[in-house]
């Protein structure tokens, strides 16, 4: 099977790892870039899909930006307990995972090059699955449990902006 035509990340030195790079330090998380061909250490999925474990999130040049979005989110997601233990399964109940989706879609604009658009039509050619059919009609039309529950845990304020918190409890 031929993987989806998805963004992926590019080169350690180049604009995009950069972005990733900040945008995960605001969340504590270390964005390790690895050789092209490395087995990514906390890869649930294998191949070049990203890794978690601890604190780190590992990537190569093709990691797919959604695949690295959604393990970050993850760990931003996920309660302090679980984060502390944290290799390769990050776990979580089915409305922390809508979250995650949610929180990736809302962080896709602040990787170089990338946007929501692009983060919800990868999740598509990915095979993310939701009950209207495409990602793009569940984050504009079936979200509103994904938002309440981010808001709730901290991670969006009253407005539905991103604080840059991990989930604390």
């Amino acid at each position: 099977m031929t993987a989806p035509d998805v963004a992926r990340l590019g080169a350690a030195a180049g604009p995009r790892a950069g972005s990733v790079r900040a945008l995960f330090a605001r969340y504590g998380l270390e964005v390790v870039h690895l050789p092209p061909d490395a087995d990514l250490p906390g890869s649930y999925w294998g191949d070049a899909e990203a890794g978690l474990r601890g604190d780190r999130l590992y990537v190569r040049d093709d990691t797919p930006l959604h695949s690295l979005l959604h393990e970050g989110c993850h760990y931003v997601c996920m309660d302090d307990a679980r984060r502390a233990a944290l290799d390769t399964d990050a776990g979580g109940d089915f409305i922390e995972e809508c979250g995650v989706c949610y929180l990736g879609v809302l962080l896709a604009p602040e990787i170089t090059d990338y946007d929501a658009a692009g983060m919800l039509a990868d999740m598509d050619a990915w095979g993310y699955t939701f009950r209207l059919g495409s990602a793009r009609a569940w984050f504009e039309e079936d979200a509103a449990d994904a938002r309440a529950w981010l808001a709730t845990q901290g991670l969006l304020d009253d407005r539905g902006r991103i604080r840059y918190e991990c989930r604390h409890c």
